[in-house]
């Protein structure tokens, strides 16, 4: 009898490669539409074929994409253990990022995965958060989204300007207050004849745009405060609150986004889950050679930290005796702080959770 049905895929939003096999057998391919009859198409056809060559499990992998966690939900639910690989750790000859296709990244995947289950080789794949989580991380994800959107239109606006030679006037004051607002909008009358008629149509939608994304923010933001009060995370936001320089957006980052914190055992993952670690070259004879920070995990989470680690470092004595070490490399010290900040912060949640026992509720896979 087979031990395993083995499902190596490639992913996108219109259809899904697979390369499949019988324990060490023969790989064979197949391609469905990533339409709900398709999926369901696709399950039918394993299922099928274990039964065909009696296999004992189905094993599914995939890599993390935008797609989420939706095949991989649909795949637990009919009884088909599945993988997700985090593309980060899928070690790539050059001559693969060469040759790259749809066929060639599933047999990849099949032939790690089949070196995981026959052979016992680590196994590259990530925590799968429950749906709440999910459901939490898209509501702050959001706040930061409309953030980068409100950026964009502002760049837009002052892009305007600067096409058609517009200067502010002396007496309006900085940017983005009510007198400079007011004066956009004076200089949108063709009678003050300012603009030309395009440009007026153009800042007008941009003005229209921005009122909206800035109540958009402010809304989600209060949403964002409503959820820190949720009992999952009410009790570990309120200490996390108590460091200098995290802030609630910070707090609600940094819980959605880990997650579980029991799923990290020292310090040292977590810096190598936020890329905070150093990149490290080594052979030979050419011993602790450190490189940049490897900047793996979440940039949303380092870009929290990045501005906690600004706040804490005035009056920092640890941030004083690394730059006072070499002034002219202050982000070094600057990224101490942060690794620095991001451990205490997950002790602080570790020891909630430990306490309360209703931090969070998960099933997952390893980090």
């Amino acid at each position: 009898m087979a031990k395993f049905l083995i499902v190596g895929a490639d992913v996108h939003k219109e259809y899904v490669m697979t390369k499949w096999s019988i324990d060490q057998g023969e790989a064979s391919k197949k391609s469905f539409r990533m339409t709900e009859a398709g999926q369901n198409k696709m399950i039918a056809t394993f299922h099928k074929t274990a039964k065909k060559f009696k296999a004992g499990k189905i094993v599914f992998a995939y890599e993390a994409c935008c797609m989420g966690f939706g095949l991989y939900d649909r795949l637990t639910d009919a009884s088909i253990k599945c993988h997700v690989l985090a593309p980060t750790k899928i070690e790539r000859s050059s001559k693969q990022q060469r040759t790259k296709n749809d066929e060639k990244d599933a047999q990849h995947i099949l032939e790690i995965l089949k070196g995981h289950l026959l052979a016992g080789n680590a196994l590259p794949d990530i925590w799968i958060p429950d749906h709440e989580t999910r459901q939490d991380r898209a509501i702050v994800r959001h706040r930061f989204s409309l953030s980068e959107q409100l950026s964009s239109v502002k760049t837009q606006i002052r892009m305007v300007l600067k096409k058609s030679s517009v200067k502010k006037p002396k007496g309006v004051g900085k940017n983005w207050t009510k007198a400079y607002r007011k004066w956009l909008l004076d200089i949108c009358d063709p009678e003050a004849g300012v603009l030309q008629y395009g440009d007026i149509l153009v800042l007008e939608s941009l003005l229209r745009q921005l009122k909206f994304l800035e109540d958009e923010l402010e809304l989600q933001e209060q949403n964002i405060e409503a959820l820190s009060r949720h009992s999952r995370y009410k009790e570990a936001c309120d200490r996390l609150l108590r460091i200098k320089g995290v802030g609630l957006l910070t707090a609600m980052v940094f819980l959605t986004e880990m997650g579980d914190m029991s799923r990290f055992s020292n310090r040292r993952q977590i810096a190598a889950f936020f890329g905070l670690a150093p990149t490290s070259n080594e052979t030979g004879e050419n011993c602790d050679r450190k490189g940049h920070i490897t900047k793996q995990g979440s940039a949303l989470v380092r870009k929290v930290l990045s501005q906690a680690a600004w706040c804490i470092s005035r009056n920092d004595p640890f941030f004083d005796r690394v730059v006072k070490k070499n002034p002219k490399k202050k982000k070094i010290a600057l990224v101490g702080v942060m690794r620095r900040t991001a451990i205490k912060m997950w002790h602080i949640a570790l020891d909630v959770q430990k306490e309360t026992g209703c931090f969070v509720v998960y099933s997952g896979e390893s980090t």
